[in-house]
């Protein structure tokens, strides 16, 4: 039995291993980005106006499409393919038809409702006389932008029928199309208008900027769908338009999705609140935190996910939805905790250590150009995120498990909980803090609502699968726990000893310290998952050192 186990995390561990190396570099482009957009806008009011109004046709496609097409229809897309007789393709062409008809009517009602749309997400402040500018320039930038929800939700309804099909790897690959074209509008926004300075770090844009950053933003997105398209061909799939939608089994699919739906609807409000709380602090004060260092920390914590979590749990989801359709439950049960106990090997020593390195990250990533004078807003934020990491990492591979047996409404009423508390607590904290300290009050919020879910979504799927290996995930995690305290305590001994500690770095010695610091804790966490027999962690360096030798 132990000898298939490790076979079967040997399995994920190659299928995600294609899948996390073009998340990595999809990551790598996109933090690219990210240090381009704080040099060229700051992470002030001004960078806030476009973060907010770019942000939008992510938050509305997740509302509207993204929870039914990322959970509910891989399931679906499987079994199609094992019980039709055309494995499954009528039933992918009409999902993907269906899909295009509603995301681009939607689409044009909302591209006209942009004043709308933005007065939802901006703080009151934005409607004083002062701010009238700033308003209307995140108003002309969501027009701009408003256009991705279409080519966002067809890319990731392609990317999974390529899934469901065994071809994970486009999927991860394409986002680099996105971001280099991002680069490349970024740099040319550098080259004509030169980075925000003074008075333009807090004011609105020019017409001019606005259709440079906008258009050439939804750009990036049309890119990263057309690249897909090929890749249907040379899995087998050929889309032809079908609207015989009518007894053909999206019923099923629809009302599985309702509950996707509302669980979507509910989280997407605890972040609609989040993002109005977060666009309140630069428009109160000119040393105020907001969406742009929230958004921004947030997407440099999160890699370990993007790069392994999600990784993982795309490659498991298949073999989930068939362990599920075939009544495995303890299969099931241990492909889930297998995986579980992989992503916490990497992301608990990544969160142990980013209070140690945060300001060595924030000055290396965020201290370019306009962002420069600032960088230290960044510190709270990322030394915070990695609680939040951590629980939301359990949570989130928890919830493939209800997925893969169908369980949405179970799902749906967790949420509830998690983005109540969310909003609950960024509420109090926030309200009860300065401008300068919205987003670190935000990012508690964040932990305390995943702190809930993981412990409700772990126990509610251990009762019904008949446990989750919990007595082994516990031996795991007192070893795991053991090997993080001495390997954070290395690294915070040598964060004393160099020189610098307690101030904000420069860009190069803040280089140095923090590889110094890295590489110390790295060592230190590798000698003591010898010594404590931690496969999951040898595990993962192992694959990664095959990869490397045979590349």
């Amino acid at each position: 039995m132990s000898g298939q186990t490790n076979s079967t995390d040997a399995g994920i561990l190659s299928s995600s291993a294609v899948m996390a190396a073009g998340t990595t570099v999809s990551r790598l482009s996109g933090y690219v980005r990210s240090i381009l957009l704080v040099a060229a806008l700051g992470n002030a009011l001004h960078a806030d106006v476009f973060t907010i109004a770019n942000t939008v046709p992510n938050m509305l496609y997740i509302l509207l499409a993204g929870g039914v097409f990322n959970a509910v229809l891989v399931p679906q897309l499987v079994r199609s393919m094992k019980d039709d007789p055309d494995g499954g393709e009528a039933y992918a062409n009409r999902v993907i038809t269906l899909a295009a008809v509603f995301l681009g009517v939607v689409t044009v009602v909302l591209v006209v409702a942009a004043p709308l749309v933005m007065s939802v997400l901006l703080d009151s402040s934005y409607s004083e006389p002062g701010l009238a500018e700033q308003r209307q320039s995140a108003i002309d930038f969501a027009r701009f932008c408003l256009p991705q929800v279409f080519f966002y939700g067809m890319f990731v309804l392609v990317g999974q029928v390529l899934n469901s099909r065994g071809r994970f790897g486009p999927m991860m690959w394409a986002p680099i199309a996105n971001n280099v074209i991002s680069v490349g509008v970024l740099a040319v926004y550098l080259l004509v208008f030169g980075p925000a300075s003074g008075a333009e770090r807090t004011g609105a844009f020019t017409s001019g900027q606005e259709l440079l950053l906008g258009l050439g933003a939804t750009a990036g997105i049309v890119a990263q769908l057309l690249i897909l398209a090929p890749y249907l061909k040379k899995a087998g799939f050929t889309y032809r338009p079908r609207f015989d939608f009518r007894g053909t089994g999206l019923g099923h699919t629809l009302r599985l999705g309702i509950w996707t739906v509302l669980f979507v609807i509910v989280n997407q409000a605890a972040y609609t609140v989040v993002i109005r709380l977060a666009s309140g602090g630069p428009a109160e004060s000119t040393d105020g935190t907001g969406v742009t260092v929230y958004s921004s920390s947030f997407l440099l914590v999160m890699v370990p996910h993007a790069i392994l979590t999600v990784s993982l749990a795309t490659a498991i989801l298949p073999r989930l939805s068939a362990q599920a359709r075939d009544t495995e439950y303890a299969a099931l049960a241990g492909t889930l905790a297998g995986t579980l106990r992989t992503a916490l090997a990497v992301v608990l020593p990544f969160a142990a250590l980013l209070p140690i390195v945060a300001p060595e990250v924030a000055a290396v990533v965020f201290s370019f150009g306009a962002g420069a004078s600032n960088v230290e807003n960044f510190v709270p934020t990322l030394s915070l995120f990695g609680i939040g990491l951590v629980v939301f990492t359990v949570h989130y591979l928890m919830l493939r498990g209800f997925y893969a047996l169908e369980q949405t409404r179970t799902v749906f009423f967790i949420q509830c909980a998690v983005a109540l508390v969310n909003i609950a607590v960024a509420v109090l904290l926030v309200g009860r803090t300065s401008a300068a300290d919205t987003t670190p009050a935000l990012t508690l919020a964040y932990a305390a609502a995943y702190l809930v879910g993981a412990c409700l979504s772990y126990s509610v799927l251990g009762r019904r699968l008949g446990g989750l290996h919990t007595p082994r995930l516990a031996r795991f995690a007192v070893r795991l726990v053991l090997a993080v305290l001495v390997s954070t305590a290395a690294a915070l001994a040598v964060a004393l000893l160099l020189p610098g500690w307690g101030e904000q770095p420069g860009r190069l010695t803040a280089l140095w310290r923090g590889t110094a610091i890295g590489l110390v804790d790295l060592g230190v966490l590798l000698l003591m998952a010898r010594a404590l027999r931690l496969r999951e962690i040898t595990s993962v360096v192992d694959t990664v050192r095959g990869r490397v030798s045979r590349s």
